[in-house]
């Protein structure tokens, strides 16, 4: 969507406040011992203390409030009795919808003791998603972004999952345009200045290549590599964007 009047822009801070308080909680929470259902409940809690409502569960009749991927698991985790132990690679994506608003976000977390190449791989995710940030504005061409991006993961050793990235938010979960986490030569969309859309480097450390699990949900990679996700809800500006979830 784009935002055309003061009113859209505070409902949808209003949103990104559900979106980054429960990523702030769930993150404070994670330690061994913990359940992802016992995450999720967390969760539940701040979506109803505001009158949210989990986005993926009422336009894709998910069946959970937020969605937990560890280690190899790249997106659409489901929280479940899985216990999250010392080592493992936490990523907990939020989307909450607010009074007809959609903003969504999300974390990875390691849980010590951490190994150096996790370290570096978070570090990749994080840094591809900041470059791309900065350098979002009206009148760029979207593809540039994901051209960004895979010159950054690339670098660093990692690979992107070319079929995740970003997209447009707002009133639905996913509208245009197609934020690619790899330059698409055919691309021909600019960023618009109003334009909500979330940039969200999804990469692995071994091919990228993934498989949908058997739940039919969590996306998973199938050398078994661990998967690093960081992401932003972000409005155009034609200077620098307005980061609505940090």
């Amino acid at each position: 969507m784009s935002i055309d009047t003061p009113e859209e822009l505070k409902a949808l801070k209003a949103c990104a406040q559900v979106t980054k308080e429960t990523l702030n909680v769930l993150q404070k929470a994670v330690q061994p011992g913990i359940t992802t259902k016992m995450l999720e409940h967390l969760a539940d809690d701040i979506f109803a203390n505001y009158g949210a409502r989990s986005a993926p569960r009422l336009i894709y009749n998910l069946p959970a409030t937020v969605l937990i991927s560890l280690n190899d698991e790249a997106v659409h985790g489901l929280p479940g009795e899985r216990v999250i132990r010392a080592g493992d690679i936490v990523k907990i994506d939020v989307t909450p919808e607010l009074n007809g608003f959609i903003t969504d976000a999300c974390v990875t977390i390691a849980v010590p003791p951490v190994k150096p190449e996790t370290s570096r791989l978070l570090e990749a995710s994080q840094e591809a998603l900041r470059k791309a940030m900065g350098m979002a504005r009206a009148g760029l061409p979207v593809n540039l972004l994901g051209k960004s991006i895979e010159k950054e993961v690339r670098k660093r050793g990692f690979s992107v999952i070319r079929e995740l990235g970003g997209h447009g938010v707002g009133r639905r979960i996913h509208e245009a345009p197609e934020v690619m986490n790899f330059y698409h030569r055919g691309q021909r969309e600019r960023l618009q200045e109003g334009m909500v859309i979330t940039i969200e480097p999804i990469i692995a450390q071994g091919s990228g290549k993934v498989y949908t699990a058997k739940d039919g949900w969590t996306i998973k990679t199938q050398d078994q590599s661990p998967v690093a996700h960081f992401e932003h809800t972000i409005v155009i500006t034609r200077n620098k964007p307005l980061i609505l979830t940090a």
